[in-house]
């Protein structure tokens, strides 16, 4: 194994093989009309917001991160949170305006604005749209209104398709996220709710397992026993009904939980999975740069307070070293159905051969995945228990 990583200069030598790619920028927006008993994200509900004071200091984010990658290409931005729905056009006008001022775009940038189907956020579509947005991803979540409710989703099924049908008209490309393997649903339950999906005919999918997170409601009822997951294996069941019916209506999988036509992918999370550059502005928002791993301050007042004195709103940030660099590569690119391309890790991160061969031989005696020339991939039998795969490949 190479020897660790000691001087940052390194790193950008080590990134130069892919200097040329495009990289992506996200923008966190932290706030929510409420919060979801199952989400972890960083999220917080406030009473008011200086949409003014965010503004700016969101865009001094920004101009901190584009000063770290002067002359780089622009090829994705994404509006995630939180609930960026809520933000003003005009704020998001004004970080679109600043973020392809500071850098080159790509002709087809990528700019996606996340949104929850309430009445008061689809009416700034057509805004949002004019501003730049081309892309939405909805969040449905579930096409049952008892799952929307047992969800705490302030939205029904009927507001909801409202919602998609309005995205539909207004942005070229639309995405909706659902949730499933929720307690007690069985699996013609979920057929019928990823048909009715399905034919609405979105060009991309996110269809997520319910997952009891740490610290969430839902974490709490568990521990209570008020809250029962849906059983393992029934929920491989529905993994593999998901994977086979997205691919049989031409969304097939080609991420665990992403499906699209193809050529529809998101490639700002491409650029996540395949391991390229990011800038994160905004409380709580991750970035790499050039081998650094960067970290904003979480809570919305501490990263404020922080962009008023320094600037910018990092909390830490660090020079990955070459196992770190290697480690998160695989572990990000083996979330995809094309895999990883080993040598190319190799080279950026300097790591001779970051995987167990021992390991890969044993798993791929067993069918869960494949390893021709340098392309290392899960097969689909191996996805429902990626976890375990990614702890026995990695090298020690």
């Amino acid at each position: 194994m190479a020897t660790a990583l000691t001087h940052p200069a390194f790193n950008a030598t080590r990134a130069r093989p892919d200097s040329d790619e495009p990289f992506a920028l996200y923008v966190h927006w932290p706030f929510c009309v409420s919060k979801c008993p199952y989400c972890d994200f960083n999220s917080h509900v406030r009473e008011s917001v200086d949409q003014g004071a965010w503004r700016a200091a969101l865009l001094a984010d920004l101009a901190h991160e584009a000063s770290k990658l002067p002359g780089r290409r622009l090829g994705s931005i994404f509006f995630g949170g939180g609930t960026p729905s809520l933000m003003p056009p005009e704020t998001v006008a004004a970080i679109i305006d600043a973020a392809t001022g500071h850098w080159p775009i790509a002709s087809d940038i990528e700019i996606t604005l996340e949104a929850n189907p309430s009445s008061v956020e689809v009416l700034r579509f057509a805004d949002l749209a004019r501003v730049g947005v081309n892309r939405v991803s909805l969040g449905l979540q579930a096409l049952d209104n008892a799952a929307l409710t047992f969800l705490g989703r302030a939205h029904d099924v009927d507001e909801g398709l409202s919602a998609l049908n309005t995205a539909q008209s207004t942005f070229k490309r639309v995405s909706f996220d659902l949730i499933y393997a929720r307690p007690d649903q069985t699996i013609e339950e979920w057929d019928a709710e990823l048909a009715r999906a399905l034919g609405y005919g979105t060009e991309h999918l996110s269809l997520y397992q319910l997952t009891i997170e740490p610290g969430t409601r839902f974490a709490t009822l568990a521990a209570q026993g008020k809250l029962i997951p849906l059983d393992a294996d029934a929920a491989a069941d529905l993994f593999d009904l998901t994977r086979a019916r997205t691919a049989g209506a031409g969304l097939p999988a080609y991420e665990i939980s992403n499906h699209a036509r193809p050529g529809a992918e998101s490639r700002h999370n491409l650029t996540y999975w395949r391991y390229g550059d990011y800038a994160g502005v905004g409380p709580g928002a991750h970035g790499r740069r050039k081998g650094v791993a960067t970290v904003r301050h979480k809570k919305p007042e501490n990263w404020m307070n922080a962009v008023a004195r320094n600037g910018h709103g990092i909390a830490t940030e660090d020079v990955l070293s070459d196992r770190d660099h290697a480690v998160e590569a695989l572990v990000m690119g083996l979330r995809l159905r094309e895999g990883v391309d080993i040598d190319r890790i190799s080279l950026r991160s300097g790591v001779a051969d970051p995987v167990d061969r021992a390991a890969i031989e044993r798993l791929a005696a067993l069918g869960l995945i494949d390893f021709a020339g340098a392309q290392l991939r899960v097969t689909d039998a191996g996805f429902c228990v990626l976890d375990a795969i990614l702890t026995e490949v990695v090298a020690d």
